[in-house]
């Protein structure tokens, strides 16, 4: 019964190779959404969050296709996701995820008849009367595929995420499905049992260099310092904003502020920043600058041309010219739908 707190992954740089002996691990996709633990026992449906949280009144279409998808009893560990149509491509849409969180159930349901997600199941803690969490990963991969079925139907909700136990096969994976919108590789030890919370999977996530054209600045919330540097690529001659940079330390905030002091284009009012889903439009403000200086930053993922995630500042690039700064630079994903990741087993 909820809640119970999921098996986590450590992160680790490189898919772990199998032993001569025979093989240990077995790998899947490391799918991009809300991680979920859906319990079903009979008309009730409980979703629980990492963080114990039941989800279940933010995805109301979930829980209809439990009732209808799943068996009467059961408890499956996997992630939410909400496909979208990017292009010609369907991949995990993290924007169209993250407002599904939002406290007017009148919009809740809305976005559930027009965005609907998914939950794609990657283990198994119960069936009927049994529990499973005390078996092996190939005792609970079998649970899972007897409680949801396998299909290539893209009208069922519920959907089994693909494994492969071929290193090869799993380091191919880690570059084809980003194009998906899948955040890397995950490797689950075949002889290990569910442990919750305690990090006994390995996951490798994507971690990639870029030079940007720092743009402007976000003072401190204590109103000292720099907060965050935002950061802008070239695209046909146009800058667009791509993200931000910050978790400084208090004399690195200082030092920046200092130095982008003099680069102010208008010294006594700040532009309105972009809203995002962390920042409503007030508190988005940001200082302009003069675009004359470059740094090199760590990302992990590109979505709709933005930086996924807050990217980490590495160094100055005095020697790179800021119109030089374009989308090209970028390792561009290989495409891959994301119903053909979901519809093909390896």
């Amino acid at each position: 019964m909820p809640p119970i707190a999921p098996m986590l992954a450590k992160a680790v740089t490189a898919v772990p190779a199998q032993p001569d002996d025979g093989p240990e691990w077995s790998y899947e996709p490391k799918w991009d959404g809300f991680r979920a633990l859906i319990f079903r026992d009979g008309d009730e449906v409980a979703i629980g969050s990492r963080g114990g949280k039941d989800l279940a009144r933010y995805f109301p279409e979930l829980v209809a296709a439990a009732k209808a998808e799943l068996p009467d009893k059961v408890v499956v560990d996997g992630e939410i996701g909400v496909p979208a149509l990017i292009g010609d491509t369907h991949r995990l849409d993290w924007d169209s995820l993250a407002q599904r969180i939002h406290p007017a159930d009148s919009r809740v349901r809305m976005l559930a008849e027009k965005t609907p997600a998914i939950f794609i199941g990657f283990d198994a803690l119960a069936l009927q009367d049994t529990s499973v969490v005390d078996e092996p990963f190939e005792v609970r991969r079998e649970t899972l595929l007897r409680a949801i079925e396998r299909t290539d139907d893209r009208s069922r909700l519920f959907r089994v995420s693909r494994v492969t136990q071929d290193a090869e096969v799993a380091t191919g994976w880690f570059s084809a499905f980003e194009g998906a919108g899948l955040d890397g590789v995950v490797g689950k030890r075949l002889a290990g049992t569910y442990v919750q919370n305690k990090r006994e999977m390995v996951k490798v996530k994507h971690k990639r260099t870029a030079d940007c054209v720092v743009i402007g600045y976000r003072v401190h919330k204590s109103g000292t310092g720099l907060g965050s540097m935002l950061l802008g690529l070239y695209h046909e001659g146009e800058l667009r904003m791509v993200g931000g940079s910050g978790a400084f330390s208090d004399a690195k905030r200082i030092e920046l502020q200092e130095m982008f002091e003099p680069l102010r284009l208008d010294p006594d009012n700040a532009a309105p920043g972009e809203p995002t889903r962390w920042r409503s439009e007030k508190s988005g403000e940001w200082i302009p600058i003069r675009q004359e200086l470059v740094a090199e930053v760590a990302y992990d993922q590109m979505e709709n041309q933005r930086f996924r995630h807050t990217v980490k500042f590495l160094r100055w690039r005095p020697d790179r010219d800021p119109e030089s700064c374009g989308y090209d630079q970028l390792e561009v994903p290989l495409t891959y739908d994301l119903h053909d990741v979901l519809e093909e087993e390896s």
